[in-house]
């Protein structure tokens, strides 16, 4: 944490995505999934929703609208997008 751009790097993290991974992470456990079970109802393979939950953490890969939306309709939600 001494490198001034990694220490940024933490700080976005922290500020811009660790918001939404736990709002994701909220919503699974609130719906009583595991991954395999949100898999099953996306139609998808499991390395596509670990890949989606680690994204919002390494922010390696941003997932689309579609993919959030096909995630939240596997939890019984809808995905709402806000600007504030």
């Amino acid at each position: 944490m001494d490198d001034p751009a990694v220490r940024a790097e933490y700080e976005r993290i922290e500020r811009e995505e660790m918001p939404m991974l736990d709002t994701i992470l909220k919503a699974r456990a609130e719906a009583g999934l595991t991954q395999a079970q949100v898999v099953e109802r996306m139609g998808t393979k499991a390395p596509a929703v670990a890949r989606l939950e680690n994204a919002l953490v390494t922010g390696k890969h941003s997932p689309s609208i579609a993919t959030l939306q096909k995630y939240a309709a596997a939890l019984g939600k809808k995905l709402e997008v806000r600007f504030s």
